[in-house]
């Protein structure tokens, strides 16, 4: 009787595993495409085309919207949908100082905490990106650039500081990828991170927090740069 009782448990719980993990795989999904600028900034949510393009029923699609909402990157409105959240002006000027306080707190304890063996797998994501910069290949240094960024928040190996980094850094994957686009940003980008990485090297943990913070406002300066141009040529 209980062998049965414990194999119809087991059976249960095997269905709830697998029901989860797909609203998750949804949430990632869909995360990726919102950060990739697949749905940019102000996009409506169609969700019965993409849960029919993801394979998938509009239940687990449903939790995931519920959860990127929650995190502030889709908004729901009443009535009339779900959108892809955009940033104001004044979201990113809040945002921003923050995160360089914080990922810049970050290059500080990883230039303090990181072993050799570490440091050399960091160094292979640079060349990684160099590769990148040098092809302008934006997409795949927006996907290493993010690899970097982690990889320092590991190093960092501050539990605290990486839940506040990684809750803000959902957000600013709003306006990060576009930042890219700028002329000669890639570039510029790449070179910060070169400098950052020769500090954490040289175990400069104050010289790496100032050179990150100062990374990650040059990327704001060049979303403002941005925008003007735009009101310009309109």
């Amino acid at each position: 009787m209980y062998s049965k009782m414990y194999t119809k448990y087991i059976e249960c719980m095997s269905l709830k595993v697998v029901k989860t993990a797909l609203y998750i795989e949804v949430t990632e999904r869909l995360r990726s495409m919102i950060a990739g600028g697949v749905l940019s900034p102000g996009t409506w949510i169609d969700e019965q085309k993409l849960a029919e393009e993801m394979g998938v029923s509009r239940t687990p699609f449903r939790e995931a919207i519920r959860i990127l909402a929650s995190e502030g990157l889709l908004r729901i409105e009443p009535r009339r949908g779900c959108y892809v959240t955009e940033l104001t002006e004044k979201d990113l000027d809040e945002i921003f100082p923050l995160m360089a306080m914080l990922e810049g707190r970050c290059a500080f304890e990883a230039a303090n905490k990181a072993n050799e063996k570490e440091l050399l797998s960091l160094d292979t994501l640079h060349q990684k990106l160099q590769a990148f910069a040098q092809e302008k290949n934006i997409d795949q240094y927006y996907v290493t650039n993010r690899e970097i960024h982690l990889a320092i928040q590991k190093l960092a190996g501050n539990e605290w500081l990486t839940h506040m980094v990684h809750d803000l850094r959902k957000i600013l994957n709003l306006a990060r990828h576009r930042s890219l686009h700028q002329k000669g940003r890639i570039e510029q980008s790449c070179q910060e991170h070169l400098a950052i990485f020769k500090a954490l090297k040289a175990r400069h943990g104050e010289q790496a927090e100032e050179l990150m913070k100062k990374h990650i406002m040059n990327q704001r300066e060049v979303l403002r740069q941005m925008k003007f141009d735009q009101r310009l040529s309109a």
